[in-house]
């Protein structure tokens, strides 16, 4: 008798240490997700003027790793992806529209220059040389009133989200200490 309740606390106690370490691997795996989260995206969609647009900012993405890589001369790139789906109850969510935009530093260490320009969906729609590190900053990390769409593709009284998903090249200069960007979303409902 004795022998069965030692074999049985001494599985107990096994089991017990398997679902301890068990835990702890997930707990670690989950804090080190959030203590290397550098960038949050804030996402403002908007309905104006028969457009959807956005406004975007990177709180944090512009890290003192980023920083060097520029100062380094390297042409260093912040890549957002939009989209604008609909929400669709019990099936896949209706993309409405989609862009990528990329925003692009090719800071010149001789002259002390950034050279700044902005693609969406590869067409150049704006460039600029500028001195200022705060000016090239601002660049990189936010976009203000991005036209998504017009109105007339939406449905009246249909919920929305806008999801965008930030990436910086080249690699060493990362938004997540080792994953490769950061993600968000927005809701809106469309009320014309």
């Amino acid at each position: 008798m004795t022998s069965r309740i030692w074999k049985l606390k001494t599985r107990i106690w096994n089991l017990e240490g398997k679902l301890s370490v068990l835990t702890f691997v997930l707990g670690v795996m989950l804090l080190s997700a959030v203590a290397y989260a550098d960038g949050i995206l804030r996402i403002v969609p908007l309905v104006r003027d028969d457009q959807v647009i956005v406004s975007v900012d990177l709180d944090n993405g512009y890290t003192e790793e980023v920083r060097q890589v520029i100062n380094g001369g390297v042409r260093t790139t912040f890549t957002y992806d939009v989209d604008l789906k609909m929400i669709v109850p019990a099936w896949v969510d209706r993309t409405i529209a989609s862009l990528v935009v990329t925003s692009i530093d090719h800071y010149d260490t001789l002259t002390r220059k950034h050279t700044l320009s902005r693609m969406v969906d590869g067409r150049v729609i704006d460039a600029s040389v500028t001195e200022s590190e705060a000016v090239a900053k601002k660049w990189l990390t936010s976009l203000e009133n991005l036209p998504l769409c017009r109105t007339s593709r939406l449905d009246a009284h249909r919920e929305y989200y806008v999801r965008i998903s930030a990436h910086v090249r080249p690699p060493g200069a990362t938004l997540l200490g080792w994953a490769n960007g950061v993600t968000n979303l927005a809701k809106f409902t469309f009320v014309p």
